[in-house]
C-alpha cells in the first residue's frame, strides 16, 4: 500500500496557523503552494522556504547503523518521487551540487552535525525524530534522525506523506509521540483475522506510526480453549511470517495467550505449560507476552489444589493466585531479557476500588502492566480523572484497551462502527501507559476508528476527531475527492456507536438526521420555499446514498473494504434509492402519485431490511442496519407528514 503525500493534502489535517515563507528562489527550488498535512499531526512542523526540487540523481548518506527496513523505504519514498538514481558516500562536502539524503539516529556523529547544518534540534524522546530539509546552492540537505531506531523508522514515514514528484517541501520537523503503546488488540470474539489480513494490517499500523498489534482472538483454540497443547507446526510456521513483518516493520507483535477459564493457578505443570507455549512463539521471533483472565470466574476454582493452596475462592484469592503466576511469567521474561509482561485482569472495567483490585495491586510486580478498558466494558467515554482514578485502583498506569470499534456483542449486531474516534479527553498521555483498540472482525472497515486512536495516542492534546476521520476516508479513497465524500456519506449511516445498554455514546446518521429533521420543520411550517430548499437537500442526500455505493466499489484502493461492507453498501443502495422516492411523493402535486411514490419507497426499504451479515464474518450476526432510527423512520412517517385527502369512492 501506498501512503503518498496526495492522501493528506487538501486539508485533511491542516496545521492553523503554518507560515508560508517567501524569498528568492534557489536554483533547485519551486513554488510553495501550502504547508503539508502530516498523519498523525506532529508535535511541531515550521516550513523554511520554498519547496525543493529532487532531480534524478540523489546522494545517500547512512550515518551509523540504519535497519535494512528504513533504508528500503527511504529509497522507495525517493524512487516514487521521480528519482532514478541513489549513490552512497560516507559523508557530507562542504558545498552541494546535488541532494543530500542524511539518515541515521542521534548517536551518530555525522547525524548531530548534518542536522546542525539545517538549524533541526536533536530529538530526545524515545521513538522520536527530527525531519529537516533546505536547498543549499545548487543543492539541498534532507535529514532524517531518530532518537532509536523506530524514531528513524517513523522520519522515514512522514517522508512518504510530504514526498510528492520531483519535490519535497522545505521544512523542519521535531516530532515524537505521546503515548508509548499505540496500536490494536486482536481481542474479539467470532471469527479471526487471517494471516494475510494480519500482516495487511501490521503495514497499516507501521504506515500510521503505530507500534503495537497484540495477538489474542477469543477463537483461537490454542490460545484459550486448548491453550496447553503446542500449535501445529505449519500455523506456528504462518504466525512466524506475520511476527516477521512485525518486527522488520516496527511494530511490537505481543503474543496473548487466555488460560483462565481451565488454569490451575498452583500447578506447576500449568505454569510449565504457558512457559512451553511461550518458548514456542519466542522461536518464531515474539519478544513481548501477555496472559489474559479476562471473562472469567473468580468465584470458584477450576481445581482443588488452589482452594488448599490459597483458601477458599474469592475475589482476593483469586488475585493473589493470579499475581502469584503472573510475577514468575514476569521473571522468566526479565531472565530472557524481554520486556514487561502485559496482563488483563479479571476486574478489567470502573475504577471502583475493590477487594480484587486491592490485592492484586499489593502483590502484583510493578513491572507487569495492566489493561483497563475504562469505566465500562464499552465506556461512552473516557477522561483524565477516570485514568487518574484508575491508575490508584491498579496500582500503577494501565494500558487502555479500548473496546472501539468492535462489534462482536449484541447492541452492535448488524453494524459496521465507524463513527470518528472521540469523547477521549486530551491529556490522557500523562495518565495512561497508552491505548490499544479492540477492532472489529473486518479488518479494513476497522481502520478509520483505528486511526483516529493512533492519531490521538501520538499527538493527544492536538487531535481533531472529525479531520481524522476525513484523512480516513481520504486514505481508502487513495485521494480522490468524489470517493471520499461517497465514504463520509457511507461513515453517517454506521455511525452509531453502542454501548453495553440502551443508550449510544455516538449518534446514529447525525448529517442525514439534519436533513430529515429539517424537512418535517419546513411542513409544518407551511413556508413554500424552505419546504421546497428542503426536499431539494435531502434529495440530493438520496441521490448521494444511492450513489456511493458504486463509487466506493470502483473507488477504494484499499484492497478488503468493498468485501467486508458488501451487504451494507447493498442494503445502502437500496435506502437510497427509497428515500429518493419517498422525496418525491412529498413533492407530488396528486395523492395518487404520492401514494404510488410512497409505497415503492416502503416496498424497497423492506427490501433493504431482509439483507443480512455475511455469514461466519460476524458474531452476531443479524440484518444489515443503515441510519437505523433516522431513514427507517422518516420513510415510515412521510405519508404522514402531508395531507392526502382520501380518493373518491367508485
Amino acid at each position: 500500500m501506498s501512503f503518498t503525500r496526495s492522501l493528506f493534502l487538501s486539508g485533511a489535517l491542516a496545521f492553523a496557523g503554518a507560515a508560508i515563507v517567501t524569498f528568492a528562489a534557489p536554483a533547485n527550488a519551486v513554488p510553495l503552494t501550502a504547508a503539508p498535512a502530516i498523519f498523525p499531526a506532529p508535535v511541531s512542523l515550521r516550513l523554511a522556504g520554498t519547496d525543493i526540487s529532487l532531480g534524478k540523481s540523489i546522494v545517500l548518506v547512512r550515518a551509523g547503523y540504519v535497519d535494512a527496513e528504513t533504508e528500503k523505504l527511504v529509497r522507495q519514498v525517493m524512487s516514487e518521487a521521480g528519482v532514478e538514481t541513489i549513490r552512497t558516500a560516507t559523508k557530507l562536502p562542504a558545498r552541494f551540487d546535488t541532494t543530500y539524503v542524511v539518515i541515521g539516529t542521534t548517536d551518530a556523529t555525522a547525524i548531530r552535525s548534518a542536522l546542525a547544518r539545517t538549524g533541526g534540534a536533536l530529538p530526545t524522546e524515545t521513538e522520536g525524530y527530527a525531519l529537516a530539509s533546505h536547498a543549499d546552492g545548487d543543492g539541498a540537505l534532507i535529514v532524517l534522525a531518530g532518537k532509536d531506531g523506530d524514531g528513524l523508522y517513523h522520519a522515514a514515514q512522514t517522508l512518504r506523506q510530504i514526498a510528492t514528484a520531483g519535490h519535497i517541501p522545505a521544512l523542519t520537523i521535531a516530532d515524537h509521540p505521546a503515548m508509548p503503546v499505540r496500536g490494536t488488540i486482536e481481542g474479539f470474539y467470532g471469527k479471526p483475522w487471517s494471516m494475510a489480513e494480519r500482516a495487511e494490517h501490521i503495514e497499516f499500523l507501521a504506515g500510521m506510526k503505530a507500534n503495537t498489534y497484540i495477538y489474542s482472538p477469543k477463537d483461537d483454540a490454542f490460545a484459550r480453549a486448548k491453550w496447553r497443547d503446542a500449535y501445529p507446526a505449519e500455523t506456528l510456521k504462518a504466525l512466524g511470517e506475520v511476527v516477521g513483518d512485525a518486527n522488520r516493520h516496527h511494530v511490537n507483535f505481543v503474543y496473548a495467550i487466555s488460560p483462565g477459564p481451565s488454569i490451575c493457578y498452583s500447578d506447576p505443570a500449568d505454569l510449565e505449560a504457558i512457559r512451553q507455549k511461550f518458548a514456542a512463539l519466542r522461536g518464531i521471533g515474539v519478544r513481548s507476552f501477555y496472559i489474559a483472565l479476562d471473562d472469567i470466574e473468580y468465584t470458584k476454582w477450576n481445581c482443588a489444589a488452589d482452594e488448599a493452596a490459597y483458601g477458599p475462592s474469592g475475589e482476593t484469592a483469586a488475585a493473589h493466585a493470579q499475581a502469584t503466576l503472573l510475577n514468575e511469567v514476569q521473571a522468566d521474561l526479565a531472565a530472557a531479557g524481554h520486556g514487561s509482561l502485559i496482563m488483563v485482569p479479571t476486574e478489567y472495567y470502573n475504577v471502583t476500588v475493590s477487594p480484587y483490585k486491592t490485592e492484586l495491586a499489593k502483590d502484583l510486580d510493578p513491572r507487569v502492566v495492566i489493561q483497563w478498558t475504562g469505566t465500562d466494558t464499552v465506556p461512552s467515554s473516557i477522561s483524565v480523572a477516570d485514568a487518574r482514578n484508575a491508575t490508584k485502583a491498579f496500582g500503577r498506569k494501565t494500558l487502555l484497551w479500548d473496546n472501539y470499534p468492535v462489534n462482536d456483542y449484541g447492541e452492535s449486531a448488524g453494524r459496521l462502527l465507524m463513527a470518528p474516534y472521540d469523547r477521549r479527553e486530551a491529556g490522557l498521555s500523562t495518565e495512561l501507559a497508552g491505548i490499544v483498540s479492540n477492532p472489529m472482525n473486518q479488518e479494513v472497515a476497522s481502520r478509520p476508528a483505528v486511526m483516529g486512536l493512533i492519531a490521538f495516542a501520538w499527538n493527544d492534546t492536538g487531535y481533531d476527531a472529525e479531520r481524522a476521520w476525513r484523512a480516513a476516508a481520504r486514505y481508502l479513497a487513495g485521494g480522490n475527492p468524489q470517493v471520499t465524500e461517497a465514504l463520509l456519506t457511507f461513515f453517517d449511516t454506521q455511525h452509531l456507536a453502542p454501548t453495553f445498554g440502551n443508550q449510544p455514546w455516538q449518534p446514529q446518521a447525525p448529517r442525514l438526521r439534519v436533513l430529515t429533521n429539517r424537512v418535517r420543520d419546513a411542513l409544518a411550517s407551511g413556508d413554500t420555499a424552505e419546504r421546497a430548499a428542503a426536499l431539494e437537500a435531502l434529495g440530493q442526500a438520496a441521490d448521494d446514498l444511492t450513489a456511493a455505493p458504486d463509487l466506493i466499489r470502483a473507488g477504494v484502493t484499499v484492497p478488503g473494504f468493498a468485501t467486508e461492507a458488501q451487504p451494507w453498501l447493498d442494503a445502502t443502495a437500496l435506502w437510497g434509492r427509497a428515500l429518493r422516492l419517498t422525496v418525491d411523493g412529498l413533492r407530488a402535486g396528486d395523492a395518487m402519485a404520492a401514494s404510488r411514490l410512497f409505497g415503492e419507497a416502503a416496498r424497497l426499504a423492506d427490501e433493504a431490511t431482509k439483507i443480512r451479515t455475511i455469514p461466519g464474518a460476524t458474531r452476531p450476526e443479524g440484518p444489515i442496519k443503515i441510519a437505523d432510527g433516522v431513514l427507517d423512520r422518516f420513510i415510515a412517517e412521510a405519508p404522514g407528514l402531508i395531507y392526502q385527502p382520501r380518493p373518491p369512492s367508485s
